[in-house]
C-alpha cells in the first residue's frame, strides 16, 4: 500500500450510513478493518441517483486528491435510480450504466483506481424494486468486468440476509442499523477489498 493513500467514497445514503446508531455505516467499518495510513472522505448524500453523483463527482473529488499520491475512488449507487416516482423509475438502467461508465473513464484519465460497490436492496420497495436493482447490479458487474474494475455484489446477498432485512424493516424500510451495515462491510471486506487496497494505483 502506498504510504499516502487517499480514498473518496461517493454515492447515496447507504454510503453516508443513514440509520446507523453508531454513525459509522459500512464505510467506517471497512476503514476500521483496514488499518491506519488512509486519508478517507465520505461523500455520500441521501437520495442521490447515479445522475446526481456524476454531476458532483469531480467537483468534490478533485479538491481531495493530490498529485504523486495513491488516489482511489469507491463508487456506489443505483438503489435510488430504481425507485419509481410519478410512474417511472428515477433513472433508467441504460442511463445509470452510462453514468457509471463515464465516471470509470474519467477516473482512468485522472489515474485514480476505482472500486464499485453494487446497490443494496430497498426492503420496502418489495419484489419489483429488488428485481430492477438486481438486474441493474448484474449489468454493472459486467461493465466493471469489461474494464478490469473490481465490483462487489451486494443486492441479492443483503435481500436474503435476516439481519439486514429485519433492521431495515424496523427502521425506515430501506436503511439498516449497525448489524446490517456490518453485514454489508463484511461483504466488501470478503469481496476483494484488501487486494484492491494492496494494489498500486495505475
Amino acid at each position: 500500500m502506498n504510504e499516502d493513500l487517499r480514498i473518496c467514497f461517493i454515492g447515496d445514503s447507504f454510503v453516508q450510513g443513514i440509520g446507523d446508531p453508531e454513525y459509522r455505516g459500512w464505510v467506517g467499518r471497512v476503514l476500521a478493518a483496514t488499518g491506519p495510513g488512509i486519508t478517507a472522505f465520505n461523500l455520500g448524500i441521501r437520495r442521490n441517483t447515479s445522475a446526481d453523483v456524476l454531476r458532483r463527482c469531480w467537483r468534490e473529488v478533485d479538491p481531495r486528491i493530490l498529485p504523486d499520491t495513491d488516489n482511489r475512488l469507491v463508487i456506489s449507487f443505483g438503489s435510488n435510480d430504481a425507485v419509481v416516482e410519478d410512474g417511472s423509475v428515477r433513472v433508467g438502467k441504460a442511463r445509470c450504466l452510462e453514468n457509471l461508465a463515464t465516471i470509470l473513464s474519467e477516473s482512468r484519465e485522472r489515474a485514480i483506481h476505482p472500486l464499485v460497490i453494487g446497490p443494496p436492496p430497498v426492503i420496502d420497495g418489495r419484489e419489483e424494486h429488488l428485481h430492477r436493482t438486481a438486474e441493474l447490479a448484474d449489468e454493472m458487474s459486467d461493465l466493471c468486468g469489461s474494464r478490469d474494475v473490481p465490483f462487489v455484489a451486494t443486492t441479492r446477498q443483503l435481500a436474503e440476509d435476516p439481519i439486514w432485512t429485519r433492521e431495515a424493516t424496523a427502521g425506515d424500510g430501506a436503511h439498516p442499523g449497525s448489524g446490517g451495515y456490518q453485514r454489508l462491510a463484511d461483504l466488501i471486506l470478503d469481496g476483494g477489498w484488501h487486494s484492491w487496497i494492496a494494489r498500486p494505483n495505475r
